[in-house]
């Protein structure tokens, strides 16, 4: 399928522009717009500028609210729970890694839960901000219900991702970032763009079959945990699912399981919900809380080093470290600009003539 290439400032600039026009302050749209955009240069592209619209039909249909009150509504010295006031939780998230990481500044570990908040981009962004202070980051949501427990015929979780970004001294830090399914949601989004298949243990079919329909959970399917059968550890992917789902959601307040809101604004939001919003979970830890920062990054360099030059298998170049291909995937997109498929840049051309914007559909 054709694409067209926009520079990360063009796309920026324009995405910041959309979030002015539905309401949101200058400091949050262009916090919205840099997370947001965060996604496509790391080349997770189902979680970019592809999702814009549909930030903006929640924002119309009243589920997002584009001037919240973000606030802790419970706190410890290490702990905190923040109501989101149904903000973009590309808003509400730095809000909350930020108020993690402030804590851990005071007593050397920070947790934060989130309710009452919408979808919040990728978890990478969330999780690297503790980077720059010598912090371990963690970022976790829960998400609507996509995905079927194992044995179940039934959607139960989200894709429900993590993300874990570890500081290094010399070397890029460790970063992984992961849905806790055998493929995101937003994979299968670009799959049916490209009219294409999906690879055997993404999806089972209403009846619980393993299918490659990528359209399968439109009618009835599900996503499938991570592993995709039992055989090959889809308990596990399921256990994984589940206890970001118990973090983000039953500990904060937030809907959980079947009842977290979903993501399209068409789809009717279900019945009798127990919280408030998507949940969210952060943590910040202080490396000096347990050990001197620089020991241990120079262990941190020792380990992704060595890693790094273990013996590749035949046809394979070399053993990648978590945050390998996005990290390089972000420096050749900021120098040779962000591809979108021809419908994805149609779609924002579209956006730009309804809030009276602009976007230039060649770059």
């Amino acid at each position: 399928m054709a694409e067209r290439i926009y520079s990360y400032e063009h796309l920026l600039h324009f995405t910041e522009n959309v979030f002015k026009q539905i309401g949101c302050n200058a400091e949050h749209a262009a916090t919205a717009a840099r997370v947001l955009l965060s996604a496509d240069l790391r080349g997770i592209d189902s979680h970019g500028v592809a999702r814009l619209s549909g930030y903006v039909r929640l924002w119309e249909v009243k589920r997002v609210n584009a001037t919240p009150d973000i606030r802790i509504v419970h706190e410890t010295p290490s702990t905190a729970v923040v109501d989101g006031d149904s903000g973009l939780g590309l808003v509400v998230a730095p809000y909350a890694m930020q108020v993690a990481i402030d804590k851990a500044k005071n007593v050397g570990t920070g947790w934060v839960s989130v309710e009452n908040s919408n979808h919040f981009g990728i978890a990478g962004y969330h999780g690297m901000m503790a980077l720059e202070h010598d912090m371990i980051g963690i970022a976790m949501t829960n998400a609507s219900p996509l995905v079927a427990p194992t044995f179940s015929a039934e959607k139960l979780l989200g894709t429900n991702p993590i993300c874990v970004a570890i500081p290094a001294g010399q070397e890029q830090p460790f970063i992984a970032d992961l849905a806790t399914t055998t493929a995101a949601n937003g994979k299968l989004e670009i799959l049916q763009r490209k009219n294409m298949d999906a690879p055997l243990g993404w999806v089972q079919d209403a009846k619980g079959q393993a299918t490659t329909d990528a359209h399968a959970v439109k009618s009835g399917g599900a996503l499938l945990p991570l592993g995709g059968d039992r055989e090959h550890g889809s308990h596990k992917g399921y256990a994984l699912g589940a206890m970001v789902d118990i973090f983000c959601g039953v500990l904060s307040g937030a809907n959980y399981g079947p009842w977290v809101p979903p993501f399209p604004a068409y789809v009717p939001m279900p019945d009798s919900m127990p919280g408030k919003g998507i949940g969210h979970f952060f943590g910040a830890m202080r490396v000096d809380a347990f050990r001197p920062a620089s020991a241990f990054k120079e262990n941190m360099d020792t380990w992704l080093r060595r890693f790094r030059s273990a013996r590749p298998i035949e046809g394979e170049e070399r053993v990648l470290i978590p945050g390998d291909p996005e990290r390089e995937m972000e420096a050749s997109r900021l120098e040779h600009g962000i591809p979108l498929l021809e419908p994805v840049a149609e779609d924002l051309q579209k956006l730009a003539e309804k809030l009276n914007i602009s976007f230039e559909l060649m770059q």
